[in-house]
């Protein structure tokens, strides 16, 4: 399954379980008067914004390279994880204010059966949906399916704190309001690792050594002797990778024989992991 594909079928099956979950939590939310299942609930709505988004971004994605954008639109993607990443920002800060308000104000609530219940299924589908998110992620390499994974990984754990809470309600009165709080903390803490793994795609990562590895083993098994690579950049559109290196050939090589060489390694690294490169040659004693 390529990127676009997974994006629609995440997003697609992330905006009908959670649309539906939020309507239930939210009910359970408002009958109960609880600040905790209420910011849950729309916790959950957010989903469902999010992986519209997801949506939006993949289609965007997924448009070929053209005069003014050379390297492709992959980068959308990024542009949709941060957006995800703010708005999960915004909705934390509400969390917490409201949740203070309370407090300020000495409100209790009473929970009955009926939010344990919901809190539960909750718990189970969002994790479910985390995992998914996650799986079809690493699978693709997409930056918005796995920053939608994170989201519902953090309504996982917010809904876990809200069932301990809601156990422990009858013994103190201000339970609502530290969950709401909690919660909030729970989201910022996805704001950060969504917000870090994004920057770093956008600012350039270092290969890994694994794929350094193939690279100069699959490099050998053509030419046999040592070409000296070197000099790794790879730069991640989403849709596609590009990657430059160097390597050093014997300076008595035509420029034509050089040429054929490099066009032959960067045919089988596009062939064997789908990578586009492009390679500068220097001479051996260089």
């Amino acid at each position: 399954m390529n990127g676009m594909k997974a994006g629609y079928v995440e997003g697609i099956v992330s905006i009908i379980v959670n649309t539906a979950l939020f309507t239930f939590k939210l009910w359970v939310g408002i009958i109960t008067g609880s600040i905790a299942l209420t910011a849950d609930a729309w916790h959950t709505f957010s989903d469902s914004i999010s992986s519209i988004v997801v949506v939006i971004a993949v289609k965007l994605a997924a448009k070929k390279a053209d005069k003014e954008h050379p390297f492709g639109y992959g980068r959308w993607e990024q542009i949709a994880a941060l957006f995800i990443a703010f708005f999960l920002g915004i909705i934390a800060f509400e969390f917490m204010r409201t949740s203070v308000l309370e407090f300020r104000n000495r409100e209790t609530v009473r929970f009955g059966v009926i939010a344990i219940v919901v809190t539960v299924v909750s718990i189970v589908v969002k994790e479910s949906l985390a995992r998914y998110a996650f799986y079809l992620g690493r699978k693709t390499g997409s930056a918005s399916v796995k920053a939608d994974g994170w989201h519902h990984r953090s309504d996982a754990l917010s809904s876990i704190v809200v069932l301990v809470g809601i156990l422990l309600a009858k013994r103190f009165w201000w339970i609502d309001s530290v969950l709401g709080v909690i919660v909030a903390l729970l989201l910022l803490r996805a704001v950060y690792r969504i917000i870090k793994e994004v920057i770093t795609e956008l600012l350039g990562e270092e290969p890994s050594r694994d794929l350094i590895g193939r690279i100069t083993d699959a490099i050998k098994t053509v030419y046999g002797g040592d070409l000296h690579v070197h000099h790794f950049h790879i730069h991640n559109y989403t849709v596609h990778k590009e990657l430059t290196f160097h390597i050093r050939l014997d300076g008595t090589m035509s420029i034509g024989e050089g040429h054929a060489i490099a066009s032959d390694i960067e045919r089988m690294i596009e062939e064997r992991l789908g990578i586009i490169a492009t390679i500068h040659v220097e001479p051996l004693k260089y």
